[in-house]
């Protein structure tokens, strides 16, 4: 399924965050939201699965206006991996993942077999075998952020949207994740601080700054030395992975380009 975004604005306190944002993700594709803090990535995902209601523009599901579709037809559609994740949950961790569910059951209706088989399913793909009873609460950051991640799984969506998800991961575990997006080809809208992490994962990256969208296309086109001086206002030199083949970005920690702008947070501390 195809996610597009058309002309959006989004504004806090009568100023606009996000002000005429064009991008898409075809069908299977991994798109990215790359930029420095308070450009409005997060701000941009939020509108995709209908934690913000824009101010103008559209947000498009194979080509159907969002806000046409009832909540419960969005969540069968989008499942989202939000920044903002609840700690407290009294729940184990079978039962966080198995609320995943919920889209696709009726009222009071209990678990069936497709059920169980997809939570064990979605645990498995993010390394949580075996922990079905473990609490939620008492689970470390990274494999609270993994649990989510399942419960994202089990709702079997055609779209992921995902806020910064390798935050709280080991380098191990940041490693298997990206494995993981790359080979479910599930359309995926990820924003990532982590620009090499973005460059080898993402098929297409969406550059943002103040608002706006200001480079789209594949990494190797997208992050060059010029823009990366402008937009986050370091000096590096983009060269390829030895691996991989990737693009792969080295920063100069000594200094930084000429009239390098200050980066600071949105209004509301967002990515």
């Amino acid at each position: 399924m195809n996610v597009g975004i058309e002309d959006l604005h989004v504004a806090y306190a009568g100023r606009n965050v996000v002000a005429g944002v064009h991008l898409m993700a075809a069908a299977g594709e991994i798109a990215g939201l790359v930029g420095p803090n308070g450009s409005g990535k997060s701000t941009v995902l939020r509108t995709v699965y209908r934690h913000l209601r824009p101010a103008a523009g559209r947000v498009l599901l194979a080509g159907a206006d969002i806000r046409t579709l009832t909540p419960g037809q969005t969540a069968r559609h989008v499942a989202a991996l939000p920044q903002e994740r609840g700690s407290d949950f009294e729940l184990t961790v079978r039962e966080v993942v198995a609320m995943g569910r919920t889209p696709y059951k009726r009222a009071f209706a209990g678990e069936d077999r497709d059920d169980r088989e997809t939570v064990a399913r979605s645990l498995a793909a993010v390394g949580m075998a075996g922990q079905d009873a473990r609490r939620f609460a008492a689970l470390s950051g990274g494999e609270r952020q993994r649990v989510l991640l399942a419960r994202a799984f089990a709702q079997d969506p055609d779209v992921l949207v995902l806020d910064e998800p390798t935050n709280h991961l080991d380098v191990r575990h940041q490693v298997e994740l990206l494995a993981l997006l790359r080979a479910q080809r599930r359309t995926t809208l990820i924003s990532l601080h982590d620009l090499n992490a973005a460059a080898s994962l993402c098929d297409r990256l969406h550059v943002l700054h103040g608002g706006r969208v200001v480079a789209s296309g594949a990494p190797r086109a997208v992050l060059t030395p010029e823009l990366l001086a402008e937009v986050f206002g370091v000096r590096a030199a983009v060269t390829e992975h030895p691996l991989t083949g990737d693009p792969l970005i080295a920063f100069d920690h000594r200094r930084l380009p000429p009239s390098s702008p200050a980066s600071g947070a949105g209004p509301d501390g967002e990515g």
